[in-house]
């Protein structure tokens, strides 16, 4: 028959087991907003851009990137629920930029939604280290803000286009979950993530 201690030591391996398993994972911001033309021709510093500042980011977000856990080699998901588009199934997309509070060479990075036609969810896994220059932000730093920038399939700001109406007006909601290093990410960890048109 086992021993006390060797049961108490299975017991043990099969708690770290699970919480390896377990992902690390964290809402960087969740945010439904509609977009005009006029908000895309006023927004500032950048037009064609929706801003999400610091005070609507997920205030426990980590200060450094790195350690001790690393989201900075792990993958984002990308979840994106179109609610609103113009008709016409024109391709439309989003650039996505992490905007660091410590930069190198061009000073940010940016991921994509890739284009879409209709309304709907897109939902993609991407990798931290791949992205458009990822390697300008110091992550172990933190992300101060993230821009959300309104394009076509050919990446040119929806706002110099000559037929903003196939554009604008749009709604959406756009969530960011960071999945560290080795980890999955798991959707039932993040509540509420049902489609707008389910509630």
């Amino acid at each position: 028959m086992p021993t006390c201690r060797t049961t108490l030591l299975s017991l043990s391996l099969l708690l770290i087991s699970t919480l390896v398993g377990h992902a690390d994972q964290f809402v960087l911001f969740d945010v439904t907003f509609a977009f005009t033309h006029e908000d895309a021709l006023n927004s500032k510093p950048s037009q064609s851009h929706y801003y999400v500042k610091s005070d609507r980011l997920n205030p426990e977000r980590p200060k450094d990137w790195t350690a001790p856990v690393d989201y900075r080699n792990g993958t984002v998901h990308l979840r994106l629920e179109v609610l609103e588009k113009p008709v016409g199934d024109q391709p439309t997309s989003w650039s996505v930029c992490y905007i660091p509070y410590k930069g190198q060479n061009h000073g940010y990075g940016c991921i994509g939604t890739g284009a879409y036609l209709k309304t709907g969810v897109i939902e993609k896994d991407l990798d931290m280290t791949k992205f458009w220059q990822n390697d300008d932000i110091v992550w172990s730093q933190g992300i101060k803000e993230m821009h959300l920038v309104l394009k076509d399939d050919h990446n040119l700001h929806a706002h110099k286009l000559p037929d903003p109406e196939r554009f604008f007006p749009t709604k959406v909601r756009m969530t960011l979950i960071q999945v560290s290093k080795g980890a999955t990410y798991d959707p039932k960890l993040v509540p509420g993530l049902t489609t707008m048109a389910d509630k």
